[in-house]
């Protein structure tokens, strides 16, 4: 009994710390949006170059992620951690001294770099420490870390941008992640599947692991849904608080304060909501969770189009609407992730993550904000045309048209949640066989034992 309460207080202590390392993921992250009109008036940037730093970032990422996402299945995975948060930190310092846009573009390559440890060794983590039927809720726990980091970061990003320059804003995001990466060392590595109902034996059948995972019906689905899922993710993200300061010609602080809530506070109630209903589905279907995840987006979709669709002196109706559209979009998080350990087998678990999150940020993510910047720029010279102003280059439109194409730009977001949708129900309909298959699987390494 003691000992099974001082694992249970080991594994909330590991969760607390992880849910810390993830919001600061996301600060660090997000920071760059936060500041991003500061930013582009210094260094005269179009919205496509803008979206050509995230897209960097995101495509390091990912191209990262994967050979660490098999360390993170054989390696001391809190000691990754721990060297990941420190190397993002010390290259979220190091944006603050850019001097121009190349500069700027190479540092935040780097914290690409070092976030990619976080999400794949943290998922593996979590996978460990939490029987299924308390799965879900770990999971939503961590995944706050990705609303509040983002509202964190919106919020104090703003404020002392506007305050003290953008610069300052990054060092301030740096100083917290050297005390997590030193708290990430203080967590104990658990064996792989400890927390399985039966404990299962890693059988080597000769099979490649990314054969093995790429091998299961539903982690196509999986990996599609959560390309769309990331398109609109960073092209929202990326843009919203510059949207705000174009199109509603509000002060930075002013902007910032509203995207803390549209894409920060309203996710914490749409984890925590989700990861209790995912789990209260789930003991009814199999693929309740994917079902859950369908309907969420199926019901953001009208929500961000009506959002979206309201003239400039409706600014706190946005506010509502948006945040209502984007509070279901975050249910995703805590359905989607979990139904992945419901199909892969516990020693390949790092491994999924690894290769979901590549494919869904270098095919989703990269070119979210990329495209978004590019449509902006697109449509703020098409409108300079119809008042009669033609313009070869995008950083010469005058600010009133490129408010004009931004706000075009953003309607593709609800195109893609709808496509999104009918991707999660596709899977809703092969994750029970897949479960099945799984637990085959397990009893036949079992027998082999």
């Amino acid at each position: 009994m003691e000992q099974n309460q001082t694992t249970e207080k080991q594994a909330w202590f590991a969760l607390a710390v992880l849910f810390g390392i993830n919001t600061l993921n996301f600060f660090d992250r997000q920071i760059a949006a936060a500041v991003a009109p500061l930013m582009i008036a210094e260094f005269n940037m179009s919205d496509s170059d803008y979206g050509d730093i995230t897209t960097a970032f995101i495509l390091i990422y990912a191209a990262v992620g994967v050979p660490l996402g098999r360390w993170a299945d054989r390696g001391n995975r809190p000691k990754i951690l721990g060297m990941g948060v420190a190397v993002w930190s010390l290259f979220t310092a190091a944006s603050g001294f850019a001097r121009g846009y190349w500069s700027l573009f190479a540092v935040r390559m780097g914290v690409g770099v070092g976030e990619a440890s976080c999400a794949p060794a943290g998922n593996s983590l979590i996978g460990d420490m939490f029987p299924v039927n308390k799965r879900a809720r770990a999971m939503a726990i961590f995944m706050l870390g990705l609303p509040i980091g983002i509202f964190l970061s919106n919020m104090f990003g703003g404020q002392i941008g506007q305050a003290y320059g953008w610069r300052t804003a990054f060092f301030f995001a740096a100083i917290p992640g050297f005390i997590f990466a030193l708290l990430a060392l203080k967590i104990r590595e658990l064996p792989r599947g400890a927390s399985e109902a039966v404990q299962v034996p890693v059988y080597d059948d000769g099979v490649s692991p990314y054969r093995r995972v790429l091998g299961i019906p539903t982690m196509w689905w999986i990996i599609l849904a959560g390309a769309l899922h990331n398109f609109n993710a960073y092209a929202v993200n990326a843009y919203m608080p510059l949207y705000l300061v174009r199109y509603y010609g509000i002060s930075l602080k002013s902007a910032n304060n509203i995207a803390a809530v549209v894409l920060g506070a309203v996710g914490v109630i749409g984890l925590l909501i989700g990861g209790l209903m995912a789990d209260w589905v789930r003991k009814k279907r199999a693929n309740g969770r994917m079902l859950v995840a369908a309907l969420s987006l199926l019901g953001s979709t009208p929500l961000v189009f009506a959002a979206l669709n309201l003239p400039k002196d409706q600014m706190v109706m946005f506010t509502v609407l948006m945040g209502m559209g984007w509070l279901l979009f975050y249910i995703y998080y805590v359905t989607v992730y979990p139904a992945i350990q419901d199909v892969v087998e516990p020693h390949l678990r790092g491994t999924a993550m690894a290769l979901y999150f590549f494919a869904m940020y270098v095919l989703g993510g990269a070119f979210g904000s990329k495209v978004l910047g590019m449509l902006s720029d697109n449509r703020a010279l098409n409108a300079a045309a119809k008042a009669g102003q033609i313009f070869t280059d995008a950083k010469l439109v005058p600010a009133e048209f490129r408010a004009i194409g931004l706000h075009e730009a953003f309607f593709v977001a609800p195109l893609v949640s709808l496509l999104l949708a009918a991707v999660l129900f596709a899977g809703a309909r092969t994750v029970a066989g897949d479960m099945e298959k799984l637990q085959q699987r397990l009893r036949a390494a079992l027998d082999r034992k």
